[in-house]
């Protein structure tokens, strides 16, 4: 498998032509694309877009105000084992260290470009057609910037253990662990650096003002009474206290899930105004895709890349099958024992450990089944728009999910801002049919934003056209 997986997700560089490759001789499978990871990266995309867009209206799928697991809770681990997936087969092709290295760093750079400059706030919502950021107030972190310090650690892992073995054909499951030892060594490593952090440092008494402009609380003071340690709760955490020292409380996200749990508005699960009584930290920012929670969720890319070894080194498709089967089972029930016994709850917004074996048990199944349906079954067709969308998936993901479209289309309006095609879509052809914002919402999600990027992909990957590192 030779064939080098492009993480879309992982940046942009520009547009390019695909070149045609040389067909393989027919008794090889050497290059033979997997599909199914396409497909994945395209359906986790289309996941994203789905409970960004739809999950004001539909709070079940949107991400959890904190402890818990929606189902947008899957997006970030989700891309992360792709990340992790494509790692080793793409650096199968560059034999030479060096240049492998000088090709992650690079590509590392442009992802934090691109993520600070589409998640930094110089772009904001598409409906206040506006742009620029004081730079007192820039955000340092988010998605972007989360994939690339992933990517960073663990692409220079596995280029500094490659070994002469990266060739070698292995039958046992257990094998593929002792050949790759270090990078779970690493992860050892890290999750011990993780866990000491969170549940040893000090986290004292903090303050901050209100910096949201639309609040009703703009510029008012409040203080956090905290003085614990090895707490996991919303305000006394170590991992809001780390991002608050190192990146500074105005450079954090400012409009945290914890705004829809019921201790801070009375429309819990959905936002609303936070209540007259709510404690202090409700009105604090904090920082979902921070420093701390970024190293743990180192893990998630190194589950990945292990997958992506046992696709290199056996062949078998049941043998593969098997494997990551078992591991994703055994990745379930570790992290739902820790979350159900207390000992760990299951946390986006801290990336906790429990939080890693779910939704990396939950990656194993999600790509064991596309696996099972496309690559093994031959039924790819069925899923051509996933894998439009993940043959193109930064284009879709900047130009829908960060809606840089819906922003340019606003920008043309008729009287008033409101009267744009974006607008008049929802209102006329979706939510007025259907006589109901919900339904109306979710099926313009799904229609007007999903299917009509899935076509786009499509017709760029007719002409060979990709937007990519």
């Amino acid at each position: 498998m030779d064939e080098e997986m492009e993480t879309k997700t992982g940046g942009i560089g520009g547009v390019e032509k695909a070149k045609p490759d040389v067909a393989p001789p027919e008794n090889s499978n050497q290059k033979k694309r997997i599909d199914s990871l396409d497909i994945f990266r395209g359906f986790t995309v289309a996941l994203m877009i789905l409970v960004d867009d739809a999950g004001g209206e539909w709070p079940m799928i949107s991400h959890a105000p904190w402890n818990g697991c929606n189902l947008a809770d899957f997006v970030m681990p989700f891309f992360l084992f792709i990340v992790g997936m494509a790692i080793p087969l793409a650096l199968k092709r560059i034999p030479n260290k060096i240049i492998a290295s000088r090709k992650v760093i690079f590509r590392t750079l442009k992802l934090l470009f691109w993520g600070i400059l589409l998640q930094g706030g110089y772009f904001h919502a598409p409906d206040k057609l506006t742009y620029g950021v004081d730079m007192k107030r820039i955000r340092w972190c988010g998605i972007l910037q989360r994939i690339a310090l992933s990517y960073l650690v663990v692409a220079l892992l596995e280029i500094a253990t490659k070994t002469s073995q990266a060739t070698t054909h292995l039958d046992s499951r257990f094998s593929v662990f002792k050949l790759y030892c270090w990078q779970w060594v690493t992860g050892a490593c890290i999750l011990v650096i993780y866990l000491s952090v969170l549940y040893g440092v000090y986290v004292p008494d903090w303050q901050f003002s209100v910096q949201t402009p639309e609040s009703p609380d703009y510029g008012r003071n409040f203080t956090v009474a905290c003085g614990v340690r090895g707490k996991l709760n919303p305000p006394c955490n170590a991992v809001g206290y780390v991002d608050r020292k190192l990146l500074g409380i105005n450079h954090v996200y400012q409009h945290p899930a914890w705004r829809r749990s019921k201790d801070c508005t009375a429309n819990s699960p959905f936002e609303g105004a936070l209540l007259e009584n709510a404690p202090s930290w409700c009105h604090a920012p904090f920082e979902p895709e921070g420093i701390l929670s970024s190293i743990s969720a180192i893990l998630s890319t190194i589950v990945g890349v292990h997958f992506g070894h046992v696709l290199i080194h056996i062949k078998n498709h049941t043998d593969r099958l098997k494997h990551w089967v078992s591991m994703g089972l055994a990745l379930l029930i570790v992290g739902l024992l820790l979350h159900f016994t207390n000992a760990i709850p299951l946390n986006k917004q801290l990336y906790t450990f429990s939080y890693v074996c779910v939704t990396s048990g939950a990656a194993a199944f999600v790509f064991s089944a596309f696996y099972l349906l496309v690559d093994v079954m031959d039924t790819k067709f069925l899923f051509l728009p996933f894998k439009w969308i993940g043959m193109n998936a930064m284009l879709v993901f900047v130009m829908a999910a960060e809606g840089i479209f819906a922003g340019f289309i606003n920008g043309w309006y008729y009287h008033d801002p409101h009267n744009s095609l974006v607008y008049w879509t929802k209102k006329h052809v979706f939510v007025g049919v259907w006589h109901s914002k919900r339904v109306g919402i979710l099926l313009y999600v799904i229609f007007a934003e999903i299917l009509f990027w899935a076509v786009v992909a499509g017709i760029l990957h007719r002409l060979k056209i990709y937007w990519k590192l």
